[in-house]
């Protein structure tokens, strides 16, 4: 037993943080529990927490009610592209700014960085008039490739980690002849899988929840993602809530299993964006 006594901050401490994560969870336990209810227990007054009784075929009627398994694959093979070749490009980005010394690489790590602060409402009408010009409006190649090719955050987590990473590696190889391309794919990638592992499911459940861009790029139903097919459920005059909630549920799966299986990984890989370079 620690016979040190503990301290009135650190219990004040604990039941801010506890408080604070019964209320992040309490509209998830909301939505888990309005899925199964009728929409009678919906708008009950006084509102019941638990339903009575449980209406279970909320979800097989969310299924059935709109092509839930297209709009799945639309949204998972779309975030898989999306983290593979952002995963890729921001990898190599990173380690061309924190190992190859080029004139202005400073610079222009600094103004690329500065891309963040630009708010996306800024850049959605530019995006729209060019995927028009490319003719790729209400394609997946819309929400493809300007996700794919350009993330200033990926590249920051990327350079941090790779900053981290000893000289002398990069040294040896050189002295036996590698390339660069040899020293990237074979040294320094390896050696950044956490930091990759923690940014591919930042872009992943980016992506796989992303409702306003394809929102504006897409207009056919078999292209719909899961968070635009949602919307469905709500008319002009009236919302089937109940569907909704459970349809909302059932998107929200795979994002569940990534955290998961994943904390360790989003954890270390956020940590060590702090190291010094």
């Amino acid at each position: 037993m620690n016979s040190k006594k503990i301290k009135p901050s650190t219990v004040l401490l604990y039941l801010a943080l506890s408080l604070g994560a019964v209320i992040m969870v309490l509209p998830f336990l909301w939505t888990a529990l309005s899925s199964v209810k009728s929409m009678g227990q919906i708008f009950t007054v006084p509102p019941t927490i638990i339903p009575r009784p449980f209406v279970w075929k909320n979800y097989p009627e969310s299924l059935a009610a709109l092509p839930f398994g297209r709009a799945y694959f639309n949204s998972f093979y779309i975030a898989a592209i999306v983290v593979v070749v952002q995963l890729l490009t921001a990898s190599m980005a990173g380690y061309a700014f924190a190992k190859l010394k080029f004139k202005g690489h400073n610079v222009i790590f600094v103004l690329f960085l500065a891309t963040m602060m630009i708010p996306s409402q800024v850049t959605m009408i530019p995006l729209f008039i060019i995927m028009k010009n490319l003719k790729l409006l209400g394609t997946h190649w819309s929400l493809i490739l300007p996700a794919s090719l350009f993330n200033a955050f990926g590249v920051f987590l990327m350079r941090q980690f790779t900053a981290s990473l000893p000289d002398e590696l990069e040294e040896a190889a050189i002295i036996d002849g590698a390339s660069v391309p040899q020293i990237f794919f074979k040294i320094i990638m390896p050696l950044i899988k956490p930091s990759m592992a923690a940014f591919g499911i930042f872009v992943f459940l980016g992506q796989w929840n992303n409702f306003m861009y394809p929102l504006i790029f897409l207009n056919k139903t078999e292209t719909f993602t899961v968070p635009l097919l949602l919307n469905f459920f709500k008319g002009n005059y009236a919302t089937n809530y109940p569907l909704l909630m459970a349809g909302t549920m059932i998107s929200i799966v795979p994002v569940l299993v990534v955290y998961i299986f994943f904390q360790k990984q989003i954890i270390q890989g956020i940590a060590i964006t702090g190291m010094k370079n």
